[in-house]
């Protein structure tokens, strides 16, 4: 099985940001050989404050996805929130991702799966490994063909997060491809005065150890300039530094 990469800005900031990643993504997968799929979001419906930048919405969103896809000839993946963002979404999509928050949610699931894309459930932060075989159950039930899970952390007390990286194994007894949130799981949540902090230096040692334990994927957060980013400032990994990481993983 073909080690699964997906990288992308967090949220859709613009389209020279969009281009910038994509040239880079194109790059990567001539040289090391793979084929990342691109990843941001057209709406982050879960910041932690009302005031948070949260992206150009679904409609100008998807279209700047499709442009992306068109131009570099990249996969595309992007995350729902809601049951009626699912059918558009997978017009242009290749991979529906649901948040980790929202994985319990029937009509979500079910919405994602009667598109016939690939559907990609992150776990939630109150869930073990094994709890994901019912979310998986949803979505097999409604039609979908192949379903990924992703590890991102767990709750660990207030505005943190700690990696039980048993759950890799355990969830690739329920589905075969098993993705590694590696910046996600870096993050503090709400622990930075009305925002999400966390330390990107972890992100190499969160990929590492998952190759360890069997992971089959990994989804990185980058950007040219992460400090300057609008969203998950903290946790993304340094555009630059992605081609290296990917390469010592397929080693």
């Amino acid at each position: 099985m073909k080690t699964v990469f997906i990288a992308g800005p967090c949220v859709i900031e613009s389209m020279e940001l969009l281009e910038t990643v994509a040239k880079e993504l194109v790059s990567i997968n001539r040289t090391a050989g793979t084929d990342i799929i691109f990843k941001a979001s057209f709406d982050k419906a879960n910041r932690t404050s009302i005031h948070s930048f949260r992206g150009p919405g679904l409609d100008r969103g998807l279209q700047m996805l499709s442009d992306i896809k068109e131009k570099y000839g990249l996969r595309i993946t992007t995350d729902i929130h809601e049951s009626y963002q699912a059918a558009p979404v997978g017009e242009v999509c290749d991979v529906i991702q649901i948040p980790a928050f929202l994985c319990r949610q029937t009509d979500l699931l079910a919405a994602a799966a009667r598109t016939g894309k690939i559907v990609n459930i992150k776990k939630a932060q109150f869930l073990s490994g094994r709890d994901m075989r019912y979310a998986v159950e949803k979505a097999k039930d409604s039609g979908a063909k192949e379903i990924w899970l992703t590890e991102r952390g767990n709750s660990f007390g207030y505005n943190n997060l700690v990696v039980d990286f048993r759950n890799i194994p355990d969830m690739k007894e329920i589905v075969p491809t098993v993705i590694m949130d590696c910046t996600h799981s870096v993050q503090r949540p709400g622990a930075g005065n009305a925002k999400t902090v966390g330390d990107r230096k972890f992100v190499p040692c969160m990929a590492l150890a998952a190759k360890a334990f069997g992971a089959t994927g990994y989804f990185f957060e980058v950007h040219p300039d992460p400090d300057k980013g609008l969203s998950d400032a903290a946790n993304m990994l340094e555009l630059d530094k992605l081609e290296g990481l990917v390469k010592q993983l397929i080693s």
